[in-house]
């Protein structure tokens, strides 16, 4: 780690709000490099510890033909990169208990997908390894129940991270009784503004979204007093090759990190 991590990873560990924000999908070094350089303008603005996130896989995908990513080599590549050259803390999806050893020695953050918050040995497996670990909440869990999802880690640096529950088909709703339970835990809890808005597999083979509603949906859930808040995002969404109508496009995350802030502010006063 660099002493840039380092800190950002402290502040984090000592309560303050934080940031984590990417595209969906690795799709080049240098888009990651773009998104990453951007968002940390914007971060250091408003004092923020930034933690890039992409992933190098996208394991759960709508269909066969659906864009899986660069695999964990030429996925760790662009994150180095990210670390290397701007000096950012980057997370990152594990998937199975293999990838973990070789994804922890780039990864300053393994997160655990929603759909995979009840695999006790890949919990465990990242918990082991000393570094945050970020579990999803799945879209079919009750808040309270992930209190057993973290205690599998068996580690202090554990984040729980709401974004939303299923809801019918095709939808996902927020029931924000949830950011008020899930801090009851122990942990840190953090808000996913964009997978919240998710259509599962309600687009033509795809995932469809609202990302209209990223920006009042954070707002709103930064009134909780949430830890961090989770961020997807795209200078062109509708050329990504994941989330591509969830993602929030890059040159609207300025307007919503003033809103958000402005609520963390007013609960500070």
């Amino acid at each position: 780690m660099t002493a840039m991590t380092d800190e950002t990873l402290n502040r984090i560990g000592q309560g303050e709000f934080f940031l984590i924000a990417g595209p969906c999908v690795i799709e080049s070094a240098d888009l990651c490099l773009q998104v990453a350089e951007r968002v940390a303008e914007l971060a250091e603005r408003n004092k923020l510890p930034y933690i890039f996130k992409s992933s190098y896989k996208k394991a759960n995908r709508t269909s066969l033909g659906s864009p899986t990513g660069p695999g964990v080599e030429g996925g760790l590549d662009a994150l180095r990169a990210v670390k290397d050259k701007l000096g950012l803390p980057v997370l990152t999806d594990v998937h199975e208990q293999a990838e973990v050893a070789p994804v922890a020695e780039v990864a300053d953050v393994l997160q655990i997908p929603a759909f995979l918050c009840r695999q006790t040995d890949l919990i465990a497996a990242a918990g082991a390894t000393g570094h945050w670990v970020n579990i999803k909440k799945g879209q079919f869990m009750a808040p309270e129940d992930m209190a057993k999802a973290a205690e599998k880690a068996q580690s202090p640096t554990v984040m729980i991270t709401e974004r939303g529950t299923t809801f019918g088909y095709h939808n996902l709703v927020v029931d924000f009784r949830s950011l008020i339970t899930m801090p009851k835990i122990g942990y840190p809890v953090v808000f996913d503004a964009t997978h919240s808005l998710q259509l599962p597999s309600g687009g033509a083979g795809v995932s469809s979204g609202q990302p209209e509603l990223v920006i009042p949906m954070a707002t709103a859930a930064a009134t909780t007093g949430i830890r961090g808040l989770f961020v997807e995002t795209h200078p062109n969404p509708k050329e990504a090759q994941s989330d591509a109508a969830a993602m929030l496009p890059l040159d609207q995350m300025d307007e919503l990190l003033d809103r958000v802030m402005r609520v963390r502010r007013s609960l500070e006063d």
